[in-house]
């Protein structure tokens, strides 16, 4: 699934890097450490491969 917003693909990307090791999950906030433990390694790899052109910086709703 896409990202929807510049937001969630950096959150994505921080997400990913916990995921693979690279990054402690201890430094994670937010919607990232959600992600980390939900999703899959490939669905954070799609998310954050997400182009931000024409993205919004968030999402309101």
């Amino acid at each position: 699934m896409p990202a929807k917003s510049a937001a969630q693909q950096k959150a994505a990307g921080a997400a990913l890097s916990a995921k693979r090791g690279d990054t402690p999950k201890s430094e994670l906030r937010g919607a990232s450490r959600q992600m980390v433990s939900s999703m899959s390694e490939k669905e954070l790899e799609k998310m954050a491969s997400t182009k931000r052109k024409g993205k919004p910086e968030h999402v309101g709703g």
